[in-house]
């Protein structure tokens, strides 16, 4: 396997999704899934051409290999994937409560990923990635994966490798760290690409209008910076690049998570080609409502060419 051009990290955990909808008391069959930012990115990647690997933790039994087998299936290289039996894999339980709108229960705390430490990392394998994508889950999993997290963002501006940032806000594993916006803006300031929700953003600025956030990203330092405004579209800004893109409508919401990791991997795969913000952020759009068209956390990630008859089929895409 060639040396995977991007490289992320942080926790994949096993999913149990609901056969039906309604409250998990009358829920009696479940599918057993997996599901993770990182894992989803690095799959989107892979499926959009490219190479990717993800490093982790889980743990030395059937569900640890039920992860790696599945997440190495799709392509992605797992090769830094470290097992443990001190610890077990995570688990997240889904509860559909209606079509398009799920809640989620964590079963993390304690888990293998949380245990991994920067003692554990082949500097050299991150060195030849050109992208390092960061989640800002990773960092709230524990203290050995917060300084684990700020050693990968310091390796990469130190070894001039892109840094793609996604804040991924998960307000209660962030509620009982005092500094979470501090920990959340230094690697955004950090960052080549920025990615927050628009939600994200006010909560962290404390504002609302786009041009407002942008100004604000500007004299951080920030370079590039992405909007995401769910159903409504994209805002973005980057070098003389700013504007905006709309979502692209579709028939039925399925399943909605997910799909920002897919936008992730949309505009990642396209700047690994070279292509504009603007470009990657139309690509992105796509590969995030195709995502929402199918249930699972990673299920609906396209390849190029069911992007391509996608795009054939809708006749509503502004290009």
């Amino acid at each position: 396997m060639p040396h995977p051009e991007l490289i992320t990290f942080g926790e994949t955990m096993v999913v149990l999704d609901p056969v039906q909808k309604g409250p998990l008391r009358n829920v009696a069959q479940f599918n057993k899934r997996f599901g993770g930012a990182e894992s989803n990115v690095s799959i989107g990647v892979v499926r959009l051409g490219h190479t990717a690997g993800w490093i982790s933790q889980v743990s030395d039994d059937e569900l640890g290999d039920y992860l790696v087998n599945s997440i190495r299936g799709e392509g992605v290289d797992t090769s830094q994937v470290k097992r443990t039996s001190d610890a077990p894999t995570g688990l997240y339980i889904k509860e559909r409560i209606r079509e398009g709108a799920n809640q989620v229960y964590y079963y993390r705390k304690n888990s293998a990923a949380s245990l991994l430490s920067k003692e554990q990392i082949d500097w050299g394998y991150l060195k030849e990635a050109k992208i390092i994508h960061v989640s800002g889950i990773t960092p709230f999993l524990s203290e050995s994966c917060r300084d684990l997290t700020k050693e990968i963002v310091h390796f990469a501006k130190e070894n001039d490798i892109f840094i793609s940032f996604d804040p991924n806000l998960r307000y209660k594993i962030m509620a009982s760290i005092e500094n979470h916006k501090e920990i959340i803006m230094n690697i955004a300031k950090q960052a080549d690409l920025f990615m927050p929700g628009i939600d994200e953003a006010t909560y962290l600025f404390g504002i609302k209008e786009p041009d407002t956030i942008f100004e604000s990203c500007k004299k951080m330092g920030m370079k590039n910076v992405i909007l995401k405004d769910g159903a409504n579209g994209s805002y973005f800004m980057g070098g003389l690049e700013k504007g905006f893109v709309s979502s692209i409508k579709v028939d039925k919401v399925v399943d909605p998570v997910g799909a920002g990791d897919g936008f992730a991997a949309g505009v990642l795969t396209a700047l690994l080609e070279g292509k504009s913000l603007k470009a990657a952020v139309e690509r992105g759009s796509v590969v995030g409502a195709m995502v929402v068209t199918v249930a699972g956390d990673m299920e609906g990630l396209p390849t190029i060419r069911q992007m391509g008859q996608f795009l054939a089929s809708n006749q509503d895409v502004q290009r």
